[in-house]
Protein backbone atom coordinates (compact mmCIF):
# COMPACT_ATOMS: atom_id res chain seq x y z
CA UNK A 1 0.00 0.00 0.00
CA UNK A 2 1.50 3.73 -1.09
CA UNK A 3 2.20 5.47 2.19
CA UNK A 4 3.16 9.45 2.99
CA UNK A 5 3.96 11.09 5.53
CA UNK A 6 2.48 15.10 5.94
CA UNK A 7 3.89 17.55 8.35
CA UNK A 8 0.70 19.11 9.77
CA UNK A 9 1.44 22.86 11.01
CA UNK A 10 -1.79 24.11 12.20
CA UNK A 11 -0.25 27.53 12.79
CA UNK A 12 -2.55 30.66 14.46
CA UNK A 13 -6.34 31.64 14.96
CA UNK A 14 -8.42 30.21 12.67
CA UNK A 15 -5.41 27.73 11.39
CA UNK A 16 -5.61 25.67 14.53
CA UNK A 17 -9.70 25.16 13.19
CA UNK A 18 -9.50 24.59 9.95
CA UNK A 19 -6.17 22.42 9.90
CA UNK A 20 -8.17 19.07 11.89
CA UNK A 21 -11.05 19.50 9.35
CA UNK A 22 -8.25 19.34 6.57
CA UNK A 23 -6.45 16.26 7.87
CA UNK A 24 -9.97 14.80 8.27
CA UNK A 25 -10.82 15.12 4.88
CA UNK A 26 -7.00 13.99 3.73
CA UNK A 27 -7.41 10.55 5.41
CA UNK A 28 -10.82 10.07 4.22
CA UNK A 29 -9.56 10.47 0.48
CA UNK A 30 -6.45 8.01 1.50
CA UNK A 31 -9.31 5.52 2.71
CA UNK A 32 -11.37 5.71 -0.44
CA UNK A 33 -8.28 5.67 -2.81
CA UNK A 34 -6.42 2.77 -0.95
CA UNK A 35 -3.31 4.84 0.69
CA UNK A 36 -2.43 5.38 3.54
CA UNK A 37 -1.14 8.88 5.30
CA UNK A 38 0.63 9.28 8.62
CA UNK A 39 0.11 12.81 10.01
CA UNK A 40 2.81 14.26 12.35
CA UNK A 41 2.14 17.81 14.06
CA UNK A 42 4.34 20.76 14.94
CA UNK A 43 3.01 23.10 17.21
CA UNK A 44 4.91 25.71 15.79
CA UNK A 45 3.62 29.68 15.33
CA UNK A 46 2.76 32.83 17.14
CA UNK A 47 2.10 30.78 20.23
CA UNK A 48 5.39 28.86 20.53
CA UNK A 49 7.36 32.22 19.61
CA UNK A 50 5.65 34.24 23.06
CA UNK A 51 6.81 31.04 24.84
CA UNK A 52 10.10 30.09 23.41
CA UNK A 53 10.90 33.69 21.42
CA UNK A 54 11.00 31.78 17.99
CA UNK A 55 8.43 30.70 15.42
CA UNK A 56 10.35 27.29 15.11
CA UNK A 57 13.14 25.45 16.55
CA UNK A 58 16.87 26.17 15.18
CA UNK A 59 16.52 22.12 14.03
CA UNK A 60 12.83 22.84 12.43
CA UNK A 61 13.99 22.75 8.94
CA UNK A 62 15.58 19.62 9.72
CA UNK A 63 12.79 18.28 11.11
CA UNK A 64 10.65 18.84 8.34
CA UNK A 65 12.87 17.28 5.65
CA UNK A 66 11.86 13.93 5.79
CA UNK A 67 8.53 14.50 5.36
CA UNK A 68 6.45 14.22 1.45
CA UNK A 69 4.38 17.38 1.95
CA UNK A 70 4.11 19.64 4.37
CA UNK A 71 -0.03 21.56 5.45
CA UNK A 72 0.02 24.77 6.96
CA UNK A 73 -3.02 26.96 8.85
CA UNK A 74 -1.87 30.08 8.95
CA UNK A 75 0.85 32.40 10.61
CA UNK A 76 -0.10 35.61 12.58
CA UNK A 77 -0.98 37.01 15.73
CA UNK A 78 -1.49 40.96 17.05
CA UNK A 79 1.35 40.23 19.73
CA UNK A 80 3.80 39.05 17.46
CA UNK A 81 4.83 41.46 14.64
CA UNK A 82 4.11 40.58 11.11
CA UNK A 83 7.50 40.44 9.73
CA UNK A 84 9.11 38.76 12.40
CA UNK A 85 5.95 35.86 11.97
CA UNK A 86 6.33 35.81 8.42
CA UNK A 87 9.78 35.67 8.24
CA UNK A 88 10.02 33.05 10.99
CA UNK A 89 8.13 30.20 10.18
CA UNK A 90 7.16 30.54 6.02
CA UNK A 91 9.24 32.50 4.48
CA UNK A 92 12.36 30.21 6.31
CA UNK A 93 10.52 26.75 5.09
CA UNK A 94 9.62 28.85 1.88
CA UNK A 95 13.76 29.33 1.34
CA UNK A 96 15.22 26.85 3.02
CA UNK A 97 13.38 23.94 0.87
CA UNK A 98 13.88 26.52 -2.50
CA UNK A 99 9.77 26.02 -2.71
CA UNK A 100 10.51 28.64 -5.96
CA UNK A 101 6.98 28.39 -7.22
CA UNK A 102 3.61 29.69 -5.27
CA UNK A 103 0.67 28.15 -7.21
CA UNK A 104 -2.33 29.85 -6.99
CA UNK A 105 -5.56 29.09 -8.84
CA UNK A 106 -8.03 31.70 -9.04
CA UNK A 107 -11.78 30.26 -10.06
CA UNK A 108 -14.92 31.26 -9.60
CA UNK A 109 -17.07 28.06 -8.51
CA UNK A 110 -20.41 27.41 -9.87
CA UNK A 111 -22.87 28.99 -7.00
CA UNK A 112 -20.36 31.08 -5.66
CA UNK A 113 -21.76 34.55 -5.85
CA UNK A 114 -19.18 36.45 -7.34
CA UNK A 115 -18.44 40.34 -6.95
CA UNK A 116 -18.12 40.89 -10.60
CA UNK A 117 -21.59 41.99 -12.68
CA UNK A 118 -22.35 40.26 -15.71
CA UNK A 119 -19.54 37.43 -14.98
CA UNK A 120 -19.90 33.85 -14.05
CA UNK A 121 -17.07 30.59 -13.71
CA UNK A 122 -16.86 30.72 -17.39
CA UNK A 123 -15.24 34.14 -17.37
CA UNK A 124 -12.85 33.89 -13.83
CA UNK A 125 -10.20 30.78 -14.48
CA UNK A 126 -6.91 31.24 -14.03
CA UNK A 127 -3.61 30.11 -12.51
CA UNK A 128 -0.84 32.08 -10.94
CA UNK A 129 2.51 31.40 -11.08
CA UNK A 130 4.67 33.45 -8.31
CA UNK A 131 8.15 33.84 -7.78
CA UNK A 132 8.53 32.31 -4.77
CA UNK A 133 12.15 32.56 -3.26
CA UNK A 134 14.07 35.80 -4.76
CA UNK A 135 12.44 39.38 -5.81
CA UNK A 136 10.84 42.22 -3.58
CA UNK A 137 11.14 39.70 -0.75
CA UNK A 138 14.73 38.29 -1.56
CA UNK A 139 15.33 40.45 2.14
CA UNK A 140 18.39 42.29 1.43
CA UNK A 141 18.26 45.73 2.90
CA UNK A 142 18.52 47.45 6.41
CA UNK A 143 18.22 50.44 8.33
CA UNK A 144 20.83 52.73 9.46
CA UNK A 145 20.69 55.84 11.91
CA UNK A 146 17.22 54.63 13.23
CA UNK A 147 15.42 56.57 15.27
CA UNK A 148 16.88 59.77 14.38
CA UNK A 149 15.60 62.88 11.46
CA UNK A 150 18.15 60.72 9.23
CA UNK A 151 16.90 57.38 9.41
CA UNK A 152 17.29 55.30 6.17
CA UNK A 153 15.65 52.16 5.17
CA UNK A 154 16.54 49.95 2.22
CA UNK A 155 14.84 47.11 0.86
CA UNK A 156 17.27 45.82 -1.79
CA UNK A 157 15.04 43.74 -5.14
CA UNK A 158 17.11 40.46 -6.11
CA UNK A 159 16.45 39.28 -9.73
CA UNK A 160 18.67 36.74 -11.56
CA UNK A 161 18.65 35.32 -14.42
CA UNK A 162 18.41 31.71 -13.08
CA UNK A 163 15.80 32.16 -10.63
CA UNK A 164 13.75 34.33 -13.13
CA UNK A 165 14.31 31.67 -16.04
CA UNK A 166 12.94 28.55 -14.01
CA UNK A 167 9.81 30.11 -13.02
CA UNK A 168 9.06 31.07 -16.39
CA UNK A 169 9.52 27.81 -17.48
CA UNK A 170 7.32 26.46 -14.84
CA UNK A 171 4.51 28.88 -16.37
CA UNK A 172 4.96 28.33 -19.93
CA UNK A 173 4.98 24.55 -19.36
CA UNK A 174 1.61 24.78 -17.55
CA UNK A 175 -0.04 27.11 -19.77
CA UNK A 176 0.93 24.63 -22.40
CA UNK A 177 -1.40 21.76 -20.14
CA UNK A 178 -4.15 24.86 -20.01
CA UNK A 179 -5.17 27.10 -22.73
CA UNK A 180 -2.14 27.99 -24.30
CA UNK A 181 -1.84 31.61 -22.62
CA UNK A 182 0.61 33.09 -20.41
CA UNK A 183 0.21 36.54 -18.98
CA UNK A 184 3.63 37.97 -17.69
CA UNK A 185 3.44 40.98 -15.35
CA UNK A 186 5.88 43.37 -14.62
CA UNK A 187 7.09 46.92 -14.29
CA UNK A 188 9.14 47.40 -16.72
CA UNK A 189 8.71 50.77 -17.82
CA UNK A 190 9.49 52.25 -14.26
CA UNK A 191 11.89 49.73 -12.49
CA UNK A 192 14.56 49.76 -15.37
CA UNK A 193 16.88 46.78 -13.99
CA UNK A 194 14.54 43.88 -12.39
CA UNK A 195 11.88 44.23 -14.39
CA UNK A 196 13.73 44.81 -17.58
CA UNK A 197 15.76 41.77 -16.89
CA UNK A 198 12.32 39.50 -16.46
CA UNK A 199 11.18 41.17 -19.68
CA UNK A 200 14.13 40.04 -21.95
CA UNK A 201 14.29 36.37 -20.27
CA UNK A 202 10.50 36.58 -20.96
CA UNK A 203 11.18 37.17 -24.47
CA UNK A 204 14.18 34.59 -24.45
CA UNK A 205 12.15 31.51 -22.92
CA UNK A 206 9.03 31.93 -25.21
CA UNK A 207 10.98 31.33 -28.10
CA UNK A 208 10.84 27.81 -27.23
CA UNK A 209 7.43 28.01 -26.47
CA UNK A 210 6.19 29.01 -30.18
CA UNK A 211 2.81 27.73 -29.18
CA UNK A 212 2.14 29.68 -26.45
CA UNK A 213 0.57 33.14 -26.85
CA UNK A 214 2.63 35.65 -24.67
CA UNK A 215 0.58 38.90 -22.94
CA UNK A 216 3.37 41.48 -21.71
CA UNK A 217 1.21 43.90 -18.90
CA UNK A 218 2.44 46.18 -16.52
CA UNK A 219 1.16 45.82 -12.84
CA UNK A 220 -1.42 47.76 -12.66
CA UNK A 221 -2.87 47.41 -16.17
CA UNK A 222 -2.69 43.55 -14.74
CA UNK A 223 -5.13 44.63 -11.94
CA UNK A 224 -6.86 46.87 -14.22
CA UNK A 225 -7.86 44.22 -16.62
CA UNK A 226 -8.52 41.54 -14.12
CA UNK A 227 -11.51 43.28 -12.97
CA UNK A 228 -12.70 44.02 -16.30
CA UNK A 229 -11.77 41.86 -18.46
CA UNK A 230 -10.76 39.09 -16.46
CA UNK A 231 -11.96 36.07 -19.11
CA UNK A 232 -8.56 37.02 -20.60
CA UNK A 233 -6.48 35.36 -18.06
CA UNK A 234 -5.60 32.21 -18.49
CA UNK A 235 -1.72 31.70 -16.40
CA UNK A 236 -0.29 34.30 -15.44
CA UNK A 237 3.41 34.58 -14.03
CA UNK A 238 4.86 37.55 -11.99
CA UNK A 239 7.66 38.22 -9.20
CA UNK A 240 7.01 37.54 -5.98
CA UNK A 241 5.38 41.14 -4.89
CA UNK A 242 3.14 41.93 -7.79
CA UNK A 243 2.12 38.09 -7.82
CA UNK A 244 1.01 38.48 -4.17
CA UNK A 245 -1.09 41.34 -4.28
CA UNK A 246 -2.79 40.61 -7.57
CA UNK A 247 -3.29 37.54 -6.10
CA UNK A 248 -5.48 38.51 -3.57
CA UNK A 249 -7.60 40.75 -5.68
CA UNK A 250 -8.02 37.00 -7.22
CA UNK A 251 -9.61 35.97 -3.91
CA UNK A 252 -12.03 38.85 -4.08
CA UNK A 253 -12.62 37.70 -7.91
CA UNK A 254 -13.24 34.35 -6.72
CA UNK A 255 -15.45 34.82 -3.88
CA UNK A 256 -13.83 35.16 -0.68
CA UNK A 257 -10.07 34.17 0.87
CA UNK A 258 -11.79 31.95 2.57
CA UNK A 259 -11.68 29.82 -0.79
CA UNK A 260 -8.05 30.97 -2.10
CA UNK A 261 -5.85 27.99 -2.04
CA UNK A 262 -1.97 27.41 -2.50
CA UNK A 263 0.93 25.81 -3.22
CA UNK A 264 4.36 26.34 -2.15
CA UNK A 265 6.73 23.59 -4.66
CA UNK A 266 9.90 22.66 -5.26
CA UNK A 267 9.96 20.77 -8.63
CA UNK A 268 12.56 19.01 -7.92
CA UNK A 269 11.39 17.29 -5.04
CA UNK A 270 14.46 17.38 -3.17
CA UNK A 271 12.80 19.15 -0.29
CA UNK A 272 8.61 18.48 0.61
CA UNK A 273 6.76 20.95 -0.59
CA UNK A 274 3.96 23.37 1.18
CA UNK A 275 0.69 23.65 0.72
CA UNK A 276 -1.83 26.45 2.91
CA UNK A 277 -4.63 28.26 2.61
CA UNK A 278 -3.68 31.90 2.02
CA UNK A 279 -6.88 33.68 4.15
CA UNK A 280 -4.66 34.58 7.38
CA UNK A 281 -4.87 33.71 10.66
CA UNK A 282 -7.99 35.98 11.31
CA UNK A 283 -7.82 36.60 14.72
CA UNK A 284 -11.31 38.61 14.63
CA UNK A 285 -13.42 35.41 14.13
CA UNK A 286 -10.39 33.03 15.65
CA UNK A 287 -12.09 30.23 17.70
CA UNK A 288 -15.87 30.58 16.79
CA UNK A 289 -16.07 27.73 14.40
CA UNK A 290 -17.46 29.85 11.57
CA UNK A 291 -13.77 29.72 9.59
CA UNK A 292 -14.30 28.70 5.95
CA UNK A 293 -12.41 25.39 5.84
CA UNK A 294 -12.49 25.10 1.67
CA UNK A 295 -9.33 26.49 1.11
CA UNK A 296 -7.94 23.82 3.41
CA UNK A 297 -9.48 21.76 1.55
CA UNK A 298 -8.54 22.69 -1.95
CA UNK A 299 -5.04 22.76 -0.55
CA UNK A 300 -5.23 19.86 0.21
CA UNK A 301 -6.52 18.70 -2.99
CA UNK A 302 -3.14 20.34 -4.42
CA UNK A 303 -1.33 18.31 -2.04
CA UNK A 304 -2.63 15.21 -3.32
CA UNK A 305 -1.60 15.96 -6.58
CA UNK A 306 1.62 17.00 -5.68
CA UNK A 307 1.86 13.18 -4.48
CA UNK A 308 0.93 11.90 -7.62
CA UNK A 309 -3.13 10.74 -5.88
CA UNK A 310 -4.98 11.89 -9.02
CA UNK A 311 -8.05 10.39 -8.81
CA UNK A 312 -7.88 11.36 -4.72
CA UNK A 313 -7.18 15.01 -5.56
CA UNK A 314 -9.48 14.89 -8.39
CA UNK A 315 -12.63 13.46 -5.83
CA UNK A 316 -11.69 16.31 -2.83
CA UNK A 317 -11.71 19.27 -5.12
CA UNK A 318 -14.98 17.90 -6.87
CA UNK A 319 -16.39 17.29 -3.02
CA UNK A 320 -15.77 20.93 -2.44
CA UNK A 321 -17.62 22.62 -5.85
CA UNK A 322 -20.53 20.44 -4.87
CA UNK A 323 -20.64 21.69 -1.29
CA UNK A 324 -20.31 25.32 -2.60
CA UNK A 325 -23.25 24.81 -4.48
CA UNK A 326 -25.81 25.10 -1.62
CA UNK A 327 -26.35 28.22 -0.07
CA UNK A 328 -27.28 26.41 2.90
CA UNK A 329 -23.58 25.53 3.55
CA UNK A 330 -22.00 29.00 2.84
CA UNK A 331 -20.20 30.20 5.91
CA UNK A 332 -20.32 34.32 6.77
CA UNK A 333 -17.65 35.32 4.36
CA UNK A 334 -19.64 34.08 2.01
CA UNK A 335 -22.76 35.99 3.00
CA UNK A 336 -24.12 32.33 4.91
CA UNK A 337 -24.31 30.85 8.60
CA UNK A 338 -22.90 27.62 7.98
CA UNK A 339 -20.38 26.78 10.63
CA UNK A 340 -16.94 25.49 9.88
CA UNK A 341 -17.67 22.23 11.14
CA UNK A 342 -20.43 22.19 9.22
CA UNK A 343 -18.58 22.71 6.29
CA UNK A 344 -16.10 20.14 6.89
CA UNK A 345 -19.02 17.24 7.57
CA UNK A 346 -21.08 18.33 4.19
CA UNK A 347 -17.45 18.07 2.23
CA UNK A 348 -16.82 14.35 3.85
CA UNK A 349 -20.04 13.24 2.78
CA UNK A 350 -19.93 14.59 -0.49
CA UNK A 351 -16.23 12.59 -0.79
CA UNK A 352 -17.84 9.26 0.19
Amino acid sequence: MRQYRVAVIPGDGIGQEVVPEGVRVLQAAARRFGFQVQTVEFPWGCGYYLEHGAMMPPDGLQQLRSFDAILLGAVGDPRVPDHVSLWGLLLRIRKGFDLYVNLRPVRLLEGVPGPLAGRGPGDVDMLFVRENTEGEYAGVGGRVAEGTPEEVALQTSVYTRRGTERILRYAFELARKRRRRLASVTKSNALQYTAVLWDEVTELVGRDYPDVEVWKLHVDAAAYHMVLNPQRFDVVVGSNLYADILTDLGAALQGSLGLAASANLDPTRRFPSLFEPVHGSAPDIAGRGIANPLATFWSVSLLLEHLGEAGAAAAVFDAVRAVVKDPLLRTPDLGGSATTRQVAEAVLEALG
